[in-house]
C-alpha cells in the first residue's frame, strides 16, 4: 500500500503520516529527509525563504522508492506530484486558517511565508493539484480533531477501496 500525505505547511501531514504509518505497519518517509539524502536542492529563494527542488529528480528518487518497498506513507506538500499509477490513496489534510496561522508562526515562519501558505490553504492549493494529477484524495480536516480520530477515518477509506 502507498499512500502520499500532502497538504499545506502547517496542516498535520506530518502528525498524521507519523500514525497512520505505525497503526498500518508501513514505512514512514520524509520527504524532506530524501531531498537533503539525494541532494536535489537547487537554490535558495531569499524572498520565499525556501529552497528550490527540481520536482522531476525528486519524483524519480520516490518511484524509486515505491518500487522497492510496497508500504509506504509518503509526507510531503509536493507528494502528489508522484504520478498516480504508483500510488494506491491520496490524503490532503486541511485545516482552519486561524488555526494555520498559529502554527506557523510557532515555527517561526517570516511574515511572507506565513502569507503565502495562508493563501495556500485559503485557495486550496495542494487538493486542486492533487485532482490535477488525477487523483481522487481523501480530505482530512484536521482542525482539533485527534488524530486517532483521522487515522480511523484513512482505515475505514483503506477497507471502503478494497472492496
Amino acid at each position: 500500500m502507498i499512500i502520499i500525505v500532502t497538504g499545506t505547511p502547517g496542516t498535520g501531514k506530518t502528525k498524521l503520516a507519523k500514525a497512520l504509518a505505525k497503526r498500518i505497519k508501513s514505512k514512514y518517509i520524509d520527504v524532506n529527509k530524501i531531498i537533503d539524502e539525494h541532494n536535489l536542492k537547487e537554490s535558495y529563494d531569499r524572498n520565499r525563504q525556501t529552497y528550490i527542488v527540481d520536482e522531476k529528480k525528486l519524483g524519480k528518487v520516490l518511484i524509486s522508492l515505491i518500487k522497492n518497498n510496497k508500504n509506504l506513507v509518503i509526507d510531503s506538500h509536493l507528494s502528489h506530484f508522484i504520478p498516480k499509477k504508483h500510488v494506491d490513496l491520496c490524503l490532503v489534510t486541511k485545516t482552519d486558517i486561524k488555526e494555520l496561522k498559529k502554527r506557523l508562526e510557532k515555527r517561526k515562519y517570516a511574515k511572507a511565508k506565513i502569507r503565502e501558505n495562508l493563501d495556500a490553504e485559503i485557495f486550496d492549493v495542494c487538493h486542486i493539484e492533487a485532482r490535477e494529477e488525477g487523483y481522487t484524495p481523501l480530505v482530512l480536516n484536521t482542525t482539533n480533531i485527534p488524530i486517532a480520530q483521522l487515522v480511523k477515518k484513512v482505515e475505514n477509506a483503506l477497507r471502503h477501496n478494497k472492496r
